[in-house]
Formats: C-alpha cells, structure tokens, sequence
C-alpha cells in the first residue's frame, strides 16, 4: 500500500502554527480585558463606598476643608474611572480585531484540513481500486493456470 502524502502538508502545519499564536495572543487578550473590567468593578465600590462614607460624615457636619477634600477625591476617583472605561474600550477594539484574525486565521485551517480529507479520500479509493485489481489479475492467473 503506497503511502498518502498531502502535497501541502507544509502549508496546512505553517497556518496551524499561525492560528495556534493567534488564539494564544487572543486568550491573552481576554485576559487583560477581564482584569480591565475587574478594575473597573472595584474603582466603582471604591467610589461607593467613599460616597457613602462622605455622606455619613457630612450628615453629621465636616469641617470645610475635610469636605473639599473628599469632593476632590470623589472627583479624582470619577475621572479614573472613566480613564478605565476609555482603556476598557481599546482593549474590546483590540479583542474584536483578533478573533477576527482568529476567525479567518481556522478559516485557511479548516479548508486546507477538508482539502486534506478529500484527497485521503481519494487516495484510499484508489488504492481500494489498485487493490482489487491486483485480486482480480491474481484469480485469473489462478484460473488460467489451472486450466492448464
């Protein structure tokens, strides 16, 4: 039995390698967007809590000063937030370009593997086919043999 060899093998293993970077560089991306969001979550407990700490305070009288600070801090924490949520934005921009590199990176894949099928396919027919004529030149030599 000849041996199947897919003539592109090279190419189908070099778009493997390049798929299997992309989808390590997007699950890295993930990654940081899930912490992104973490941090987002936690700034917005701490503003919370600081608002709620604040109001407390200030429902029992603060001094000027104290209240100034805690309006400045307030303010400082509101802009760092949104300095997150703008940051948070880049990194789904940069995720939805890489599963999109992803995407066409199992497209290449996945045609080069059905090609692959294909003529494996076909490789095994014609060996099936190679194989019965072997059988059928053998029982005719058989036969003619045993005629004689």
């Amino acid at each position: 039995m000849k041996k199947f060899r897919f003539s592109l093998d090279m190419v189908l293993s070099y778009k493997q390698q390049i798929l299997d970077v992309l989808m390590g560089e997007h699950a890295e991306i993930l990654a940081r967007l899930h912490a992104q969001e973490d941090l987002i979550e936690a700034l917005r407990r701490q503003y919370h809590d600081y608002n709620a700490d604040y109001r407390e305070r200030s429902a029992w009288g603060l001094p000027i000063t104290e209240a100034m600070i805690a309006e400045a801090n307030l303010r400082a924490l509101e802009r760092e937030i949104d300095n997150q949520l703008k940051r948070l934005d880049e990194i789904r921009a940069e995720e939805e370009q890489k599963r999109e590199e992803v995407i066409e990176g199992k497209k290449d894949t996945s045609a080069l593997e059905k090609l692959k099928e294909k003529k494996w396919k076909e490789h095994q027919k014609a060996e099936q086919k190679s194989e019965e004529a072997f059988i059928e030149e053998f029982v005719t030599t058989a036969r003619l043999s045993a005629g004689q």
